[in-house]
């Protein structure tokens, strides 16, 4: 097929360019690849290469060149806007930012709501938030950052400042929410009491454990204590552990329940208490029972223990549910509509079937993606996560694959080999859509398209910008492609554009599926 591809691919241009279309059957077809700063194949004279090259190898050329002319009086048609205007997807060294690890929007608006009468100035430095020597020392030192990003600056002096309210804190994916809680828990910890005293919930083992290993950098200097709550496959450790004498949790809410009616786990010293990726855990259909009950418990124990609550995502429905959890508190949120990455460039490409889907990948993505960094492919199934990694492994790609059945020492490993960069692909049910942090991806592909089981298939915006968010990510350029190959998957795409106010652009790729038999 790909010899055949090749063979035909400047006749195919050429009778392109000369009709304007192909007819094929619905969806519509592919008549060009997406391409990152290129000038479209299918609108130029096509002469034969001396070398073959891949569109990737051409992207970077273009990249170093001053754009062509355009003609006199003439902009780019509608047609050629997407191709036009898609950028360059290289992995170069950024300028030097407000800190390593943050990509936000510079105009970004965050509305803050404050109840009381307490004053709240936004931290210009860290040295405002009365942060120790050790503390300080762990941010400039360790984690390299210059000063506090946009929603560092307005919700750590919320967070520090007397009587410590309880805070329900919303921002951009990578804008440094990570941060605030982190800083929070440890800004609040004595270090001579050697008993729990923060502690902090996640969705998954994996977003724990990343939260873990920020801590443990930011808090080197301060002596504090820390253990990750993290289902086990060890019977024995599971149900036989001793008690945590640790000044910081961080966990999964299962566990951490299980530690606390096993009494293995204190809450009588308890002062601060972190929902990461809140309105998944506190929504129906995410780990709401289990979270209201740790509120309750840690409230009977500590009535005044601060609660905060932090996502890139809050529906109305969560916001008025979390309404009635925590009292007199203060808000930070950014509309809906601002909330879609600048960053990453989001496209559509229709396929005709899942065979196509695969095609499109192999030929016309993981070509770019391998070259440049490091793919995310999102899939709704484990059943359909292994139907892709089998598939790719037999056209000759090294792929690995991670959902929620697998135990817990295969996902931890799964996990560290994409963050060490030891592989390139990988394919993910939604266990890693949230919170999720890899420098060098830059191309996510849904593969399918996100939406809610028990809502009549509706989309799940929330997850669709959690999935983006992966790319892109520490200042880089990033790509999202979205596979649509249903009636409704096209509808499920038209709800998430209209919904965050955001039309998404169409890539058209060569119909290199024509030549199948």
């Amino acid at each position: 097929l790909d010899s055949e591809i090749r063979k035909n691919k400047k006749d195919l241009a050429v009778k392109l360019q000369l009709s304007g279309s192909l007819s094929l059957c619905s969806p519509p077809s592919f008549i060009g690849p997406p391409t990152f700063g290129l000038a479209a194949i299918m609108s130029e004279k096509i002469s034969p290469p001396e070398v073959k090259r891949s569109w990737g190898d051409e992207a970077e050329d273009e990249d170093k060149l001053p754009p062509p002319p355009s003609p006199i009086g003439e902009g780019p048609s509608k047609s050629d806007v997407s191709e036009l205007e898609i950028e360059t997807l290289k992995l170069v060294e950024t300028e030097k930012k407000v800190n390593e690890f943050l990509e936000e929007p510079e105009d970004s608006k965050i509305e803050a709501v404050t109840t009381g009468e307490t004053p709240y100035s936004s931290a210009a430095t860290f040295e405002e938030l009365n942060l120790s020597p050790e503390l300080l020392k762990g941010l400039y030192v360790e984690m390299k950052f210059e000063k506090p990003s946009k929603i560092q600056a307005i919700s750590l002096p919320m967070i520090l400042t007397p009587p410590y309210k309880d805070l329900i804190a919303q921002a951009h994916n990578g804008s440094g929410k990570t941060t605030c809680f982190v800083l929070g828990m440890l800004s609040r910890v004595d270090p001579s009491l050697k008993a729990p005293q923060a502690l902090c919930i996640c969705p998954t083992r994996e977003l724990s454990i990343q939260n873990i290993e920020v801590l443990e950098k930011m808090g080197k200097h301060t002596g504090i204590t820390f253990e990750c709550a993290v289902p086990v496959d060890s019977g024995s450790e599971k149900f036989n552990r001793n008690p945590v004498f640790a000044q910081v949790v961080i966990g999964t809410p299962g566990t951490i329940k299980r530690w606390m009616s096993q009494r293995k786990l204190s809450v009588q010293e308890m002062k601060v208490l972190v929902f990461d990726e809140a309105d998944h855990m506190l929504a129906k259909d995410g780990f709401q029972d289990d979270s209201l009950r740790i509120i309750r418990d840690i409230r009977k124990a500590q009535r005044n223990a601060q609660v905060l609550l932090f996502s890139a995502t809050f529906d109305e429905n969560v916001k008025n549910f979390v309404s009635k959890v925590v009292h007199d508190y203060n808000q930070l949120f950014v509309k809906k509509e601002e909330l879609s990455l600048e960053s990453v460039k989001q496209y559509k490409v229709f396929c005709p079937d899942e065979q196509i889907k695969i095609r499109v990948i192999k030929d016309r993505i993981l070509e770019l993606g391998e070259k440049l960094g490091q793919i995310i492919i999102f899939v709704n199934s484990k059943k359909c996560a292994s139907m892709l990694h089998t598939a790719l492994v037999e056209l000759g790609y090294e792929v690995t694959t991670i959902h929620g059945a697998l135990n817990h020492e295969d996902r931890d490993k799964i996990v560290k080999e994409f963050k060490d960069n030891l592989t390139k692909v990988l394919i993910s049910t939604d266990v890693l859509a949230r919170g999720f942090d890899q420098q060098r991806v830059n191309l996510v592909i849904n593969f399918d398209l996100p939406v809610k089981y028990d809502n009549n298939g509706e989309p799940h915006f929330e997850v669709y910008l959690h999935r983006i968010g992966r790319a892109g990510r520490f200042g880089r350029k990033g790509a999202v492609f979205n596979l649509i190959m249903t009636d409704a998957d096209r509808v499920l795409m038209e709800k998430i554009e209209r919904y965050f106010d955001s039309p998404v652009t169409e890539v058209k790729m060569i119909p290199f599926f024509i030549f199948k038999n």
